[in-house]
């Protein structure tokens, strides 16, 4: 018989875990209202999102996540992200490392369907501004669908 590890927490470790959690939903909600900035504005100056494992690019910087996301809004009529299965490890004061799981539906402008399945590794660095993403790693759990991208 397996037994797992689980963490002891702290009330204001557990505060920090939900801020964490609350900056992939805040993502979520800025993706599917279409919100350019408040997309980018999850990142740090020098932040990473790899979707290199989905044949797409691994975008360095703001400004490459900014021109990303703003290809997809251009592409994209509709689109829903619902991201769970949040696992957080905290790595020292400032930083943490985890992962989520990520499904992703919707629509080009020219009707073809865009579904994506797959689990995000995160760094989590924490700002002035709050806590950041440091660097996002998507990799699919279940082929995607994304001809007409």
């Amino acid at each position: 018989m397996s037994t797992m590890q689980v963490a002891n927490y702290r009330a204001e470790d557990l505060a920090e875990l939900e801020s964490i959690r609350a900056l992939t939903y805040r993502y979520g909600l800025a993706l599917d209202t279409f919100d350019l900035d408040a997309i980018v504005a999850i990142w740090i100056p020098d932040g990473v999102f790899d979707c290199s494992a989905f044949g797409l690019e691994r975008l360095e910087g703001r400004e490459s996540i900014r021109a990303f996301f703003d290809h997809n809004q251009g592409v994209m009529a509709d689109q829903m992200h619902m991201f769970s299965n949040h696992i957080i490890e905290f790595d020292g004061p400032g930083e943490a490392h985890g992962t989520n799981y990520l499904y992703q539906d919707g629509h080009t402008h020219d009707g073809a369907r865009i579904c994506c399945l797959g689990i995000n590794r995160d760094q989590y660095v924490k700002t002035d501004a709050g806590w950041r993403i440091k660097e996002r790693t998507i990799t699919p759990l279940v082929t995607p669908q994304l001809e007409g991208y």
